[in-house]
């Protein structure tokens, strides 16, 4: 019943933040948010001790990929779900809208049925779409009407993607089941692997719309920079996840059907693509809020390289870079909210003077862009190395070659950017808005950031290779 409650705890929080009012208004939503984290991480645990777990006859299932992604959604969840309790919107359904968007997200990633996956996510565009326009401003609304029709393009797509290995194998598995995904793996090979490939294609451009991978990345930025920063830090850290777990889900079948060698030149097209389109706007940002979107499409390129390039070290590298991501850009949303809120703007040129206008924020908010750079000691770093290293083992230095110098000219922006808002004269009404507190959830990040990068406890070390097994 673990997978039931999961979904049903968001659910029964939805309803019951949208009915309740002032204080207890806010502590059910920081409740539900909890206990929401604590069945992701029991659920990880029984995946970890047992092996893969279902529920309703197996619509449900987790296995240690779902199990990864359900923790990551909830950790972000509660990081961005604390910070959503502290701007006390009075917008009446931003709160219930946040737990639609947490369920849509879990219920993409805990389904063994290829059709809920796409609901599932189309739901997330639903949910989410409302909250970017929270602010109910002319940019916020142009920037839900964007996202809106791009990812409803994408996601319709990804449906046509869907079909086609609907039809490629429900002749070998009956209705019953050719959407399932444990089935799908199971009569992979014997798929017709034109038409498997074809169907990827449809797919890589669907979810990829979704995950903000370039050139469909256009949404990403207005989308991430003028939504709240509870939402941005869901937006970036774990949405953009969701839309490339399903085309990693996709590729295992790809592969199994067709060979490795397809998706992995589409995966290293697209994510060399998205890292160079993000690293020639992360040159010289003006925005930090825009900045912060484009740094995850790079690095959600570098996640496709790392796919692309395969074997334990590419494969490993993606996942962790997956969860380094999650955890350093909803610190770093989050904290850019609290900057935009005491300067006013979120233009990089009006925001000076931060290390001696607000010290807390500042601190935390360098320690994370040091860590988004892929700074040792924090496990951005080591994920990055990972995907490099598996770029050169398996020849393709060139493309690896490329990507480094790419990183190089992000790496170069960032620091530029960091530097300008860090220094000079503060305005004097510029207030310090964290206290020790508010900076309690972003510290536990960064300590996870930090455990990734110096040291790799047994536990960890043996999850991931569950997870790389799933993903061959």
């Amino acid at each position: 019943m673990t997978l039931v409650l999961l979904l049903l705890l968001p659910a029964g929080g939805a309803a019951a933040v949208a009915w309740l009012d002032g204080v207890a208004r806010r502590r059910v939503h920081l409740i539900v948010a909890a206990l929401t984290l604590a069945l992701a991480v029991g659920t990880a645990v029984q995946v970890a001790t047992a092996g893969p777990v279902t529920a309703l006859g197996g619509v449900l299932r987790a296995d240690a990929l779902s199990a990864l992604m359900a923790c990551l959604i909830t950790l972000v969840g509660g990081i961005a779900a604390f910070e959503a309790a502290r701007e006390a919107s009075t917008w009446r359904w931003y709160l219930p809208l946040f737990h639609v968007f947490l369920l849509t997200m879990l219920g993409a990633v805990v389904t063994d049925d290829v059709g809920l996956m796409w609901v599932a996510i189309e739901g997330t565009t639903l949910a989410s779409v409302f909250l970017v326009n929270a602010e109910r401003s002319r940019e916020s609304l142009e920037a839900a009407y964007k996202y809106l029709l791009l990812c409803s393009v994408g996601i319709a797509l990804a449906f046509v993607g869907t079909v086609l290995i609907y039809f490629a194998d429900v002749r070998a598995l009956g209705a019953d089941s050719a959407l399932r995904w444990t089935a799908l793996r199971d009569v992979a090979p014997a798929l017709p692997a034109r038409l498997v490939e074809v169907a990827f294609v449809f797919v890589l451009v669907g979810y990829g719309t979704k995950a903000g991978l370039a050139p469909m990345h256009t949404w990403l930025p207005d989308a991430h920079s003028e939504a709240p920063a509870p939402v941005s830090a869901l937006m970036s850290g774990v949405l953009l996840a969701v839309g490339l777990y399903a085309v990693i889900r996709f590729k295992v079948v790809v592969d199994l059907a067709a060979g490795a060698d397809f998706s992995s030149k589409l995966l290293q097209a697209v994510g060399l693509t998205s890292v160079g389109v993000a690293a020639l706007f992360l040159w010289a940002p003006a925005n930090f809020k825009r900045m912060l979107a484009y740094s995850s499409i790079e690095h959600l390129g570098l996640v496709c390289l790392g796919l692309g390039f395969g074997g334990v070290w590419g494969l490993g590298g993606a996942v962790l870079h997956v969860a380094n991501h999650a955890l350093a850009k909803s610190s770093l949303f989050v904290l850019a909210g609290r900057i935009r809120g005491a300067y006013g703007s979120a233009s990089i040129d009006a925001v000076h003077g931060l290390r001696g206008a607000m010290p807390l924020t500042a601190r935390a908010f360098v320690a994370a862009m040091l860590a988004l750079m892929g700074l040792p000691p924090f496990g951005l770093f080591v994920s990055e190395i990972m995907i490099l290293r598996a770029g050169f083992d398996a020849g393709h230095v060139a493309v690896a070659a490329v990507a480094i110098a790419l990183v190089v000219l992000a790496f170069g922006g960032l620091l530029r950017a960091l530097h300008r808002m860090l220094d000079g004269v503060a305005p004097v009404e510029v207030r310090e808005p964290s206290t020790w507190g508010s900076i309690a959830p972003i510290a536990l990040a960064l300590a996870l950031l930090l455990s990734t990068g110096l040291a790799w406890p047994k536990p960890v070390a043996m999850g991931l290779a569950g997870i790389v097994a799933v993903m061959n």
